[in-house]
């Protein structure tokens, strides 16, 4: 049976399932939030039944998490990896980024549990990501890293929670923020 075969109940089968259910928890984790999305819901619109569901994942629980472990799984190469930027302007360019930033806020909000899954996988990739801007303001020479990294981690939760909760855009004024800190962070041998 192929895979765009169909099962007795009109189901797609095959090896694409995983990555049908976890394309269906973007989605719908995306557009009505974690709790909204029910388990019914998520096979019939990853068009799996729930015996699939169960052999791909033990729960729900484990596909927030998974879902999370591949949103940004290398901590925003986009941006980090690029090497026809300077690292000031690699710090100032996550601010371009805006999208990888809601589903951990999201998750970590919607799941009171500190030990879900999905809460430590959030906590675990802010952190890589604290610690990736921390590396990169280093390398523009700020003269304490650490304390730019975290500014600028805090600078981008904020404005990504205030546009999820006000339905608007200030990334560029949160940009314009970020300027000002790496500009002051900047030993005057390394900057521009």
């Amino acid at each position: 049976m192929t895979e765009l075969e169909k099962g007795p109940q009109g189901l797609r089968r095959g090896r694409g399932a995983r990555e049908r259910i976890l394309s269906a928890s973007h989605q719908l984790f995306r557009d009505q939030g974690i709790n909204s999305t029910g388990l019914d819901q998520l096979c019939t619109v990853a068009q799996v039944s729930k015996r699939t569901f169960y052999q791909h994942f033990p729960g729900k629980d484990e596909l927030i998490a998974e879902h999370l472990r591949r949103f940004d799984p290398d901590i925003a190469p986009e941006v980090f990896d690029r090497t026809d930027l300077t690292a000031r302007e690699r710090l100032l360019a996550v601010f371009d980024l805006h999208s990888p930033l809601c589903p951990f806020i999201a998750a970590s909000v919607e799941i009171s549990d500190p030990s879900h899954p999905a809460r430590v996988q959030a906590r675990d990739y802010k952190r890589a990501f604290a610690a990736r801007l921390a590396d990169t303001a280093r390398e523009a020479g700020a003269t304490e890293p650490e304390q730019l990294g975290e500014q600028l981690a805090l600078l981008l939760d904020g404005v990504s929670a205030r546009n999820r909760v006000l339905d608007t855009d200030t990334f560029a004024t949160a940009a314009t923020i970020a300027a000002v800190l790496v500009e002051s962070a900047i030993t005057p041998h390394h900057r521009d």
